[in-house]
């Protein structure tokens, strides 16, 4: 590998460093300003220390913290050496600006329900999560805990879903927080009730929603597979008027064994309506269409 390439891998590598510790700030912040004040638990080992700081006050920074460093050393050598350190950057920036928000007055900002509309900031707060989760899985990273110990378990058992085994232990956090948030009555008698639980499962939810939605990128297309006999004059009106390439290949129809010509061609959706009108007229031509999550490369820079 040349010098050339070995600096702009170190310099990648950087930024790479740089965004994850910024996420972990801001995760942290979203934490403080809609977490804290709302008496409800997040996904993951942060909902575990929230309701731990919530029952004896021991910091969920430092808990945060003790969890995740043993759960990076394991990821490094039981799932990939890049994923671990970026993980282990977030979780230090993370709970490193947790432990400071401890000493900063941030009231001023905070949103605190004071126990009404609390769907709210479990709204803003499921939502902003999910975003910096979707950031983060797309570097090659994640959030710590909960996603460390979902990976590993995918790792070692690839039939088992990596999105259903978060699930299950975010199911088990907001069954804990009924019983957790649970406040004594006039006569010190305890009086659960279900909102921390149902809090609990919308920001999960939000989370997994948003985040799931960065994962699958921005850049979703259409993907035309056209079956026809008029190749030639088809592939140059998409070049011309779309300005798109295209595939071809020969194809025989199963049926009428006979010869024919396959376009495949990926498309931004704005541009649907101009392809079928390109396609409508010709004759002895038919298409299907499919939905592509995300296009990666440039065939302009291939050579």
């Amino acid at each position: 590998m040349s010098e050339t390439y070995k600096k702009k891998d170190i310099g990648k590598n950087i930024l790479i460093y740089l965004f994850m510790i910024v996420l972990g700030f801001f995760y942290a912040l979203n934490y403080q300003l809609f977490v804290v004040k709302n008496a409800f638990a997040p996904n993951g080992v942060s909902g575990i220390g929230t309701m731990i700081e919530y029952k004896t006050g021991f910091s969920n920074g430092f808990f945060f913290l003790i969890v995740n460093i043993p759960l990076c050393v394991l990821a490094f050598f039981a799932i990939n050496k890049e994923f671990a350190a970026n993980t282990l950057l977030f979780s230090l920036a993370y709970s490193a600006s947790l432990i400071l928000f401890r000493y900063v007055d941030l009231s001023a900002f905070q949103y605190d329900a004071q126990g009404v509309d609390t769907i709210f900031p479990a709204l803003i707060a499921g939502s902003v999560s999910g975003f910096i989760y979707g950031l983060s899985f797309r570097k090659n990273s994640s959030t710590g805990g909960g996603d460390i110990i979902a990976k590993y378990i995918s790792v070692k058992r690839p039939q088992w879903n990596f999105f259903w085994i978060n699930f299950a232990l975010n199911a088990a956090i907001a069954v804990a927080s009924y019983f957790v948030y649970a406040v004594p009555d006039e006569t010190g008698a305890l009086v659960y009730n279900y909102k921390p639980v149902c809090l609990c499962m919308l920001y999960c939810f939000l989370s997994s929603l948003v985040g799931n939605s960065i994962i699958r990128g921005s850049k979703s297309a259409l993907k035309f597979t056209v079956i026809t006999s008029h190749a030639d004059v088809i592939k140059d009106e998409i070049f011309n008027k779309l300005k798109h390439g295209a595939t071809c290949f020969n194809a025989v129809g199963a049926y009428s064994n006979s010869s024919k010509q396959a376009i495949v061609c990926v498309i931004n959706k704005r541009q649907q309506v101009d392809f079928e009108n390109i396609l409508k007229k010709y004759d002895d031509t038919f298409t299907f269409v499919e939905t592509v999550s995300e296009t990666i490369g440039n065939f302009t820079h291939i050579k």
